[in-house]
């Protein structure tokens, strides 16, 4: 710990757990190609929305079979289209371990009134994978966003499942590795891991899926933008970039550029590795720290893209709640004056600490010189409370 202020800072100190940092060397210069004043239904506008999902595909590696659609409201307008269509018919287990798994309980037991099962952890911590029932329709996020918490592989779900898995994936697409085959549904926005721009989500549907959409009429109302069949089928449109309301052509030219910057480091190979090395970097520091630690304890399940810290020192633990978040409140505050981190404050349903974002998009550079100022902060914030 020390009262001097480090020597360098990060050169980009941005760490927020969305929307996140825009890719290294992002210009607006590099957005005077998007196509704007034009009708998205134009056909340069339908061709630029294909173009999105078609380099989506290449990158992610998405079965040919799966179809791949963007949707309004970002990823939880995605999450909920695909919970209001297609469920129903199968008993539902929904697994919640952070506040955005909680949310998809809501809908589940407050909204569809469909009584599901639910499984929850603390925050840190994930259910027993091993106890979900095959045979029921599965709602899970596969990263929570706000524990720090993934699942640890697709293994846990079973190649002969009876029912569809709706998986939110939005802060681990691009960044871990997703197992296709064991997923129905595959949500995610824009603004996580690749740093794009808020309010577009992305929809990527299994045969499996799709069937259950053909054959199922959900006994619920639902909006036209949830909307993914008419008269008994899919509406294909949606899949080849006719979306279902207006989307923003120069959001979709900046996601263009996020894919076309991915794919010259060398696709989703290179995307994980500059998030792995990125909470390496993390967790070097951590491991000579003493007054900090992983609120994810296990490795297996720790995020590399969105990493939650908690407090260990005794003078912070033994404060309470409100003592404890004011003192993280401040750590964020003095690193956001200094301009050393932006937006780092753990999320304020989640415990007192602190998250970083690890993202492909952000440099391990800047986190290695991120942990000095932590340091910093720390002892700052400590001297108030002594």
């Amino acid at each position: 710990m020390t009262d001097q202020l480090p020597a360098t800072k990060p050169s980009r100190p941005y760490f927020s757990s969305g929307p996140c940092a825009k890719r290294p060397g992002y210009s607006l210069d590099n957005l005077q190609g998007a196509l704007l004043g034009r009708s998205h239904r134009s056909k340069p506008g339908k061709a630029r929305l294909k173009a999105a999902i078609d380099k989506t595909r290449a990158l992610l590696g998405v079965p040919d079979d799966y179809r791949i659609g963007i949707v309004p409201a970002s990823d939880t307008g995605a999450v909920e289209m695909a919970m209001w269509s297609l469920l129903g018919p199968k008993p539902v287990t929904v697994l919640a371990w952070e506040s955005f798994g909680q949310g998809w309980v809501t809908d589940a037991v407050k909204q569809l009134k469909i009584e599901p099962t639910v499984m929850t952890a603390d925050y840190g911590d994930i259910p027993d994978l091993s106890k979900v029932d095959q045979t029921h329709d599965i709602v899970f996020t596969w990263n929570g966003t706000t524990s720090g918490v993934r699942v640890p592989n697709g293994d846990w779900i079973s190649a002969a499942r009876e029912g569809l898995t709706i998986c939110d994936a939005t802060s681990a697409v691009f960044a871990q590795d997703l197992s296709w085959d064991k997923l129905d549904v595959v949500t995610y926005s824009w603004q996580k891991v690749m740093g794009g721009e808020a309010a577009h989500g992305m929809l990527i549907l299994s045969p499996r899926a799709v069937e259950r959409l053909e054959s199922h009429t959900p006994a619920w109302p639902m909006p036209k933008i949830f909307r993914l069949t008419k008269g008994g089928k899919l509406i294909e449109g949606i899949f080849v970039g006719e979306t279902i309301n207006t989307p923003s052509m120069l959001c979709v030219e900046d996601y263009i550029d996020a894919l076309d910057w991915a794919e010259s480091l060398g696709g989703l190979s290179a995307l994980k590795q500059r998030a792995d090395d990125n909470l390496a970097a993390l967790t070097k520091w951590v491991a000579k720290t003493d007054w900090v630690d992983f609120l994810c304890e296990d490795e297996a399940t720790r995020s590399n893209t969105s990493v939650t810290l908690k407090i260990v020192d005794p003078a912070v633990t033994a404060l309470d709640d409100d003592a404890q978040r004011a003192f993280t409140k401040k750590m964020d505050q003095l690193l956001d004056a200094e301009g050393a981190a932006y937006d780092i404050n753990g999320y304020r349903d989640a415990p007192a600490g602190l998250r970083i974002w690890c993202g492909a998009t952000v440099d391990a550079g800047d986190v290695e010189a991120l942990t000095p100022w932590l340091d910093w902060a720390f002892s700052q914030a400590l001297a108030e409370v002594a």
